[in-house]
């Protein structure tokens, strides 16, 4: 008894000097919140201020961004569920699993995300604010409410905003938007280090912030997410409902939570007289957001929107002549954030049963047209490594196949269900199984839409994203293994051997043949297939011959293809069975090339980021970037390649500039244009141009055809709309661009261009031809125009080439298989 009152006595102390020594985010930084942006440091500073003084707090790093920032996560929750947060959580991870069951007093989980998009800047102020009045003692919502915090996603990008404006707002704070502090320099703050939108890579989790967040959104896997952003200055805030089209998976309890949710919101912001509107632009769809994401695994995910982003600064005057304030900023997204608290916790019972039943359902009845889903490794076991990494990341189960076994499926690459043979290397995973949802989505062949407006790609089948060959079953499958069988890929250096042969068909193989060449290993390629040693070899298969080589040839080569875990078959001649022997003429030599990106204002910043961080940490090759407007000081002498990403280029808008470049070109340089910059070289005489549609393609004139509702506008502009769809392009896979690759690509066209066949001097290496769609939104006037064009091929020019590739083969650099086909174009193409 005296031990427990001795207890009581120490909490009472302990919760009475918490109190008095709590400050304000205004107190601890010295100056109100929405008078300045706050550096993300300070940020920081002050959740460690608070967590020293919150005994119910917990604070903790779970990764640092390319730019070594600290990525930090907050917790916090009523004292008595603190003392067993732990529990709680693996509690949790059992509902989550589809096996536990809910107790009476569980708190339910609710994860806030701050600032994904740098320049986005009034989250992270509104996160300070918000932990401050849940730090405050006797917080009722905190006892069945486990609260967890990330105060900023994307430190390097918010830094890139913040720095800017500090230094440039003037002193008597400026709200005209022409002045300079509403105009942010390229790439502006919205993107982190290598200008990715993190608010994209959700489930793809290309950039080390997404995975180390993700990694620790899989531990608690929450009932509720929101993610916190700022729209265009003139636009009212917006919350739950979201917009149609809602995927097909969203529970109807989950939209009926949104609702609830959304009219809490609307509860505060009509107290105070403040606009808003739900239920339009912000749609759930595409499943790597941060509202989608967390949706397709069981919560409630949503985005707010305040009106502001990077050209409000501290204060901006909208349209109406009223002054958007960094401060009503600040207070919408606090009032947002603790309304989202509240009606979460007193739904807390409803939102647990929902979720475990939610999990429950997806492994014993998980819902949509197919119960399995067979990938087979065809002769690419590193292409299938790379989908099980992403498929281990998001925590979707799998396995691999029996040694044969025989099965019925929809095959996605020619659209037929047909009988297949499932084999040992092949991998497999059952729909049964909690992630069931998100597997469903990240695998459907066809996305149904409910509505055709929509913000973002509306196909991404992984599929077609990796281009290994897939079946969709309804019948049910287990897994024969876990895990694939190892394979002996060490090698030693003592075989000495006339050469080493490699395979071509993956960015493994990629970043293998760029190590190689930083080593100084003389590399070849056979231009056609052969056969050596009784083994057949494609084209484009790498060969290290002794010859050329130094003395640590065998060192050199074992120890990086043991690193990479490269497969080396080794041969004792250069004299083949069959093909050209390795001293033919068709037999080429790979050159170290010096490679160069253009950046800069005009450049889309994302397209020049995947360029970038393709290079840097995808295959470790480096690459020299150029501001546009530095071009005039280039050493040509010194360049071999050139990579201009999409953009829009004045150095070719202008005639003396443009003819420079084609000299270049012609002296033997390599131009790789990509999407809008192709299109720009298009206009000038180089051989090169745009296919003309002709108007019998496109729907006939009606003489009343321009009298059209106005409340149909948005509908009628989809006609012309490809937000990004999946089309099949045949290949000519004896080119070098296409070596690697069978008879087809599969593309993520974003817009209508394609362009004429080239005539002499050139080679059209992947086409369009009638009917090679196969998935996601178009609209009708744009399908007419997508058939019988180029998309990837290489124009000769004296010397020199010009290598055309229309679609974003990096996009995001989620869509694996356009990887190796970039890689051949630094590479391959001679």
């Amino acid at each position: 008894m005296r031990k427990v009152l001795l207890l009581a006595v120490w909490m009472i102390f302990m919760f009475s000097g918490f109190a008095q020594s709590l400050q304000t985010p205004e107190q601890f930084l010295g100056y109100p919140l929405g008078s300045q942006f706050t550096p993300h440091y300070k940020v920081l500073e002050y959740f460690k201020a608070v967590a020293a003084v919150t005994p119910n707090m917990e604070l903790a790093q779970y990764g640092t961004t390319y730019e070594g920032r600290p990525l930090m996560l907050a917790t916090i929750t009523s004292p008595e569920n603190f003392g067993k947060l732990e529990q709680i959580r693996q509690h949790n991870l059992e509902l989550a699993g589809g096996s536990g069951k809910t107790t009476s007093g569980d708190p339910v989980i609710v994860w806030l995300s701050y600032n994904v998009h740098g320049n986005e800047a009034v989250s992270s102020e509104a996160a300070m604010l918000t932990l401050y009045k849940l730090a405050q003692k006797d917080q009722q919502w905190l006892k069945n409410t486990v609260v967890i915090i990330d105060p900023c996603l994307n430190p390097d990008g918010r830094e890139r905003y913040v720095n800017f404006y500090n230094q440039v707002h003037t002193k008597m704070i400026d709200p005209e938007l022409s002045g300079r502090e509403h105009h942010e320099p390229w790439p502006g703050g919205r993107a982190n280090h290598y200008y990715f939108d993190l608010n994209r890579d959700w489930a793809w989790q290309t950039q080390t912030e997404s995975r180390q967040r993700i990694l620790q959104y899989n531990r608690w896997m929450p009932q509720v997410h929101v993610d916190f952003h700022e729209q265009s200055i003139n636009a009212p805030y917006y919350f739950a409902p979201a917009a149609e089209p809602l995927h097909e998976v969203i529970k109807p309890w989950q939209r009926d939570m949104q609702i609830l949710i959304g009219k809490n919101n609307a509860k505060y912001f009509d107290n105070e007289g403040w606009l808003y509107f739900t239920k339009e632009v912000f749609d759930m769809f595409y499943p790597s957001y941060g509202d989608t994401y967390p949706t397709y695994n069981g919560a409630i995910g949503m985005t707010y929107e305040q009106g502001g982003g990077g050209h409000a600064g501290i204060a901006a005057l909208k349209e109406d002549g009223d002054t958007l304030t960094l401060s009503q900023r600040i207070s919408h997204h606090f009032t947002t954030g603790l309304s989202t608290i509240e009606i979460s916790s007193q739904q807390a019972n409803e939102l647990l049963s929902d979720f475990t039943r939610y999990f429950y359902d997806a492994v014993h009845t998980p819902e949509g047209p197919f119960n399995a889903y067979v990938i087979k490794a065809a002769g690419n076991t590193e292409k299938l490594a790379s989908l099980a990494t992403l498929l281990n990341n998001n925590n979707i189960r799998f396995g691999y196949g029996a040694a044969v076994n025989k099965a019925t499926g929809f095959n996605y690459f020619n659209g037929k269900t047909e009988g297949f043979t499932i084999e040992k290397e092949d991998l497999v995973i059952s729909a049964a199984q909690p992630r069931s949802n998100l597997l469903r989505v990240l695998f459907e062949p066809d996305s149904h839409l409910n509505d055709s407006v929509t913000y973002d790609i509306t196909a991404w089948a992984l599929p077609y994203a990796y281009g290994l060959p897939s079946y969709a079953l309804k019948q049910s499958l287990e897994p024969a293994k876990d895990s694939f069988p190892a394979t002996n890929n060490t090698y030693l250096a003592a075989a000495k051997p006339y050469a080493y042969l490699a395979c071509w068909n993956s960015i493994k193989d990629v970043k293998f043949l760029a190590a190689l060449l930083q080593k100084k290993i003389m590399v070849r390629y056979a231009e056609e297939p052969f056969t050596a040693g009784g083994k057949a070899f494609s084209a484009g298969t790498l060969i290290i011959t002794r010859s050329g080589n130094g003395a640590h040839f065998d060192e050199d080569v074992t120890a990086l293809a043991n690193k990479f875990k490269t497969g080396l078959d080794i041969v004792g001649t250069g004299f083949v069975e069959k093909g050209m022997d390795f001293g033919s003429d068709k037999v080429h030599y790979i050159k170290p090339v010096r490679v160069a990106v253009v950046m800069g204002d005009g450049i889309s910043s994302l397209a020049a980021g995947e360029v970038w961080h393709f290079f840097e940490q995808q295959i470790g090759y480096p690459i020299t970037v150029i501001d546009q407007q530095n071009l005039d000081e280039v050493n040509w002498k010194k360049m071999d390649v050139l990579i201009l990403p999409d953009g829009n280029y004045k150095y070719l808008a202008e005639k003396e500039t443009a003819a420079r470049l084609k000299d270049w070109i012609s002296s033997g340089g390599k131009l790789i244009a990509m999407q809008d910059a192709l299109s720009q070289i298009a206009t000038l005489d180089w051989g090169i141009k745009l296919k003309k549609h002709d108007e019998d393609i496109l729907e006939k004139k009606d003489e009343y055809g321009l009298l059209k509702p106005y409340a149909n506008r948005e509908r009628e502009s989809v006609k012309q709309m490809i937000p990004g769809a999946i089309y099949k392009v045949q290949l000519d896979n004896t080119h070098p661009l296409a070596f690697g690759f069978p008879e087809t690509y599969y593309t993520l066209k974003q817009d209508s261009k394609i362009y004429e066949f080239l005539e002499d001097g050139g080679w059209n290496v992947g086409i369009l031809k009638k009917n090679n769609y196969l998935s996601g939104f178009v609209g009708t006037e744009t399908r007419k125009k997508l058939k019988d064009g180029l998309l990837f091929g290489v124009k000769e020019i004296g010397e020199g080439k010009i290598v055309m590739i229309a679609d974003d083969v990096l996009f995001r650099s989620f869509w694996e298989n356009g990887k190796l086909l970039f890689g051949n174009a630094v590479f391959m193409v001679y």
